[in-house]
């Protein structure tokens, strides 16, 4: 069997990919790829490795002999899945490979804003602390975790994660009732938690029912001073409303590594550096980046290809 992997870029440096080798006869390797390089570079190919290259259903209908496609990541909005599904072709995903990883980016942001860490350093870099009258500078109050209320958006293998970690600072933590069924769902509606959380922390799935979760009416609901981090999508928030609660003095700090556009290259209202308020932390979706989550991504993908690859395969198993 031929597997092309088409982005390996996305990877990034220090991994590991003979683990693949072994699973293929031919494997070729690719930094970068579009959309319009898929059909020249799939051809014969019984496998496509792909982060984030688009495979259309034009071109999986010119691509006869693809059996497989494996996504390096838990998200597959990059395949058209009818369409995969139509030509029989298998469509496999990897999670729960950078819990550790994520989690850990959570709780980094909530700490940071909650101690102020961006207003302070600025002061620092200002000179306040070597003008000031006192040992310390303290006039920006911050934010004790302990006994505070955590407010969580998904209870999958992240939320849980972060919840645990978040137990271990003393916080109370609840999860609200998953967005869209709340009729069905015994746990409390986000709306209703709202005005006592303390923090609230996103880790769902962006779907019909999380687009624009978090928006003007919901963030009016929140507890005055309660820090947003957003670690799993671009699209659940109202970036704009979310400035505007920033600047108005209502929401204490936002922390988030998704846009909805990535890379922003037309740029967003959350990196327009005239306008920032000190208490945004954007990062550049890296809460992944670990080597070791970086590492464990290709370890599942392999994982993966072998199982496709044992007697017995039902490609109508796969493909659901």
């Amino acid at each position: 069997m031929k597997a092309v992997f088409l982005d390996t870029a996305s990877m990034g440096a220090g991994i590991d990919f003979s683990g693949l080798r072994t699973c293929v006869d031919e494997l070729v390797l690719y930094e970068y790829s579009n959309t319009a390089d898929c059909v020249g570079r799939l051809d014969g190919a019984d496998i496509a490795i792909s982060n984030k290259v688009r495979l259309d259903a034009a071109t999986l209908q010119a691509l006869p002999l693809l059996k497989l496609i494996c996504v390096t990541a838990t998200g597959m909005n990059n395949v058209d899945l009818e369409a995969a599904q139509t030509l029989g072709i298998a469509v496999r995903n990897v999670s729960a490979y950078g819990t550790a990883s994520v989690a850990q980016h959570t709780m980094m942001l909530m700490l940071a804003l909650a101690n102020r860490l961006p207003l302070y350093q600025n002061d620092v870099r200002k000179g306040l602390w070597q003008q000031s009258t006192n040992f310390c500078l303290q006039h920006h109050t911050t934010l004790q975790l302990e006994g505070k209320h955590l407010v969580i958006v998904g209870s999958g293998e992240l939320g849980t994660r972060v919840a645990q970690l978040a137990a271990a600072f003393g916080m109370r933590v609840s999860f609200c009732a998953r967005p869209g069924y709340e009729a069905s769902d015994s746990r409390a509606a986000l709306a209703d938690l709202a005005p006592e959380a303390d923090v609230l922390s996103l880790h769902c799935p962006l779907n019909e029912h999380t687009l624009g979760l978090i928006n003007h009416t919901l963030l009016q609901q929140l507890k005055p001073g309660c820090l947003l981090i957003n670690c799993a999508r671009g699209g659940l928030v109202d970036d704009q409303a979310a400035l505007d609660a920033l600047t108005g003095g209502s929401l204490g700090g936002y922390g988030v590594d998704v846009l909805p556009q990535e890379p922003p290259r037309n740029g967003h209202i959350l990196l327009d550096a005239l306008t920032l308020p000190l208490n945004l932390m954007v990062t550049p979706h890296n809460a992944w980046i670990t080597p070791e989550a970086r590492q464990t991504l290709i370890d599942k993908t392999v994982l993966n290809l072998r199982q496709f690859r044992q007697p017995g395969y039902c490609r109508k198993a796969d493909r659901s």
